[in-house]
């Protein structure tokens, strides 16, 4: 998916919602066990309810690579079923160079038909370029993340004066394009949104940690967004699980539905 049809979507759904496919087998309703392939049916009625007011969709592949063989072939019947219209990203956090980097975005972009992978920069460029060879794919690049020990790295300050987040922006970013680049920002980390809306204005942001994590969506929209829409608003356990009963996917709707109105209604689109 191009960046312009990125933001052609957000504008026609009025949502930058991105909804997160955590799907594990311990937490899904229990009535789905029963079921031949429960997460790939659990992933199914969530698509199925949230696609009306998601523009983007986020399986987070450990909750599948755990369940070994079984699980793979879940997600790749996720994959196969999710509407094409929609963008779609691996939560991988991959980060290694060379071959064993080209084999990891032959999985993603050609097998399992990924627009985007998110990618750790730890390895420096020889761990995304491998991943840029393909065209109008993604890579999402970890920059300042929501979890408390994220600041043990991201907010190290360089002799320059830089946070280690900053130069990390700063330097990727010199990679490829806004077309081709997104950055991870987590919504507990208001005041970093704003600044890195002024380092990279024109680059997207996936931003987790609205709803279950506490993170403010009022101030992330008003920092983070920008004319092309900028943002996608990641949620996975408040949807997915906001109802462990057989009105799962009932719920899960209503809740997407909430969160898209509220994004519409703070953006007055």
């Amino acid at each position: 998916m191009q960046y312009s049809q990125l933001s052609a979507l957000i504008r026609q759904k009025q949502s930058m919602l991105c909804v997160g496919l955590d799907s594990d087998l311990h937490h899904i309703p229990a009535h789905l066990l029963r079921s031949p392939d429960p997460i790939f049916e659990f992933n199914k009625q969530i698509i199925d309810a949230t696609y009306p007011y998601a523009v983007a969709y986020k399986p987070n592949l450990a909750f599948y690579e755990a369940l070994g063989a079984r699980g793979w072939d879940s997600l790749a019947r996720t994959m196969e079923y999710m509407p094409k219209d929609v963008f779609r990203i691996a939560d991988a956090k991959r980060g290694d160079i060379g071959n064993t980097a080209a084999l990891y975005a032959r999985t993603f972009f050609e097998t399992l038909h990924f627009d985007a992978v998110t990618l750790s920069p730890y390895m420096g460029k020889d761990s995304i370029t491998p991943f840029l060879e393909y065209p109008d794919k993604w890579v999402i690049v970890l920059a300042r993340t929501s979890n408390a020990g994220g600041a043990d790295f991201q907010e190290l300050k360089l002799q320059d004066g830089r946070h280690l987040y900053e130069a990390v922006i700063q330097k990727s970013s010199q990679w490829s394009s806004h077309e081709r680049m997104m950055y991870v920002v987590g919504a507990t980390q208001s005041e970093a949104i704003r600044h890195i809306r002024q380092l990279i204005p024109k680059h997207f942001l996936l931003v987790p940690g609205v709803g279950a994590q506490g993170g403010d969506l009022r101030a992330v929209l008003q920092y983070g967004s920008n004319e092309h829409g900028g943002l996608l608003i990641n949620s996975s356990r408040g949807i997915i699980y906001a109802s462990n009963g057989q009105d799962f996917a009932q719920v899960a709707s209503k809740v997407a539905q909430a969160l898209q109105e509220e994004i519409k209604q703070i953006m007055q689109w």
